[in-house]
């Protein structure tokens, strides 16, 4: 259990450290706890989808539509073209 404290630990100052947060759908739960975080603090987050699921009514979360949050649909080539874009 302690090894599990100290990731967590890690995980948390790496995001609370971070210019901006990169989650990567479909996500797991530490994803979206790193998620949570980042949008508590105002953290710029691009949130990549590989189709168009994000926008599904149905399934999407409503965090993810927040102003803060840039969905990037398509490849990993495509997400880290739009967050260069957006970082320099």
């Amino acid at each position: 259990m302690e090894d599990l404290k100290e990731i967590s630990r890690k995980e948390k100052d790496a995001v609370l450290e971070a210019d901006f947060v990169v989650i990567l759908l479909p996500a797991g739960k530490e994803s979206h706890i790193e998620f949570g975080i980042a949008l508590g603090q105002g953290k710029r987050i691009y949130l990549h989808s590989p189709d168009d699921e994000v926008n599904n009514f149905a399934t999407t979360s409503t965090f993810y539509h927040l102003p803060e949050v840039q969905i990037c649909i398509g490849t990993i080539d495509e997400l880290m073209e739009t967050v260069m874009k957006s970082t320099m």
